[in-house]
């Protein structure tokens, strides 16, 4: 199995692991606290009361955001070189750093043409993003020598 040596990126791409990592376990929480946690965390009305009147969706959205949250902590970790190479691990540390990045500066646009929708919450949970994003490019960008030598 060819591994990714340390290197400059990996305490960025640990800590966008960790960061990761936190989120998705965010999300679990959110499903074994119900109604009141979906709430809290912003998920919306409609899934807070679709969650207290016992429907599944909600869970399962919940679910396959942590998946997916623990699965971007995974790319991070392998980009740090702290286990193995994973397949397309180049493609997805510009994907996950884009993603991150793009829902953090969505604020922008969103103050500007809709203000109304800007709350304390959206305001938040852009600049917790947006920190993941530049965790996650600064440390793509440092570790891209090391993650694109080929290793056998």
């Amino acid at each position: 199995m060819a591994r990714v040596a340390r290197n400059g990126g990996t305490s960025w791409l640990v800590a966008g692991g960790w960061l990761s990592i936190a989120a998705s376990a965010l999300h679990i929480a959110c499903i074994i606290g119900g109604e009141e946690w979906y709430r809290f965390f912003g998920a919306g009305e409609e899934i807070a009361m679709a969650a207290a009147r016992g429907e599944i969706w909600p869970h399962l959205i919940t679910l396959a955001i942590a998946a997916m949250l623990g699965v971007w902590g995974l790319f991070a970790f392998s980009g740090a070189g702290k286990f193995r190479r994973l397949p397309l691990l180049r493609t997805g540390l510009i994907a996950i750093s884009a993603i991150f990045l793009l829902r953090g500066l969505m604020l922008v646009p969103l103050h500007l043409w809709r203000p109304e929708l800007t709350d304390a919450f959206t305001v938040w949970s852009s600049l917790i993003v947006l920190v993941y994003g530049i965790a996650y490019a600064v440390g793509t960008w440092k570790a891209w020598p090391a993650i694109s030598a080929r290793t056998a």
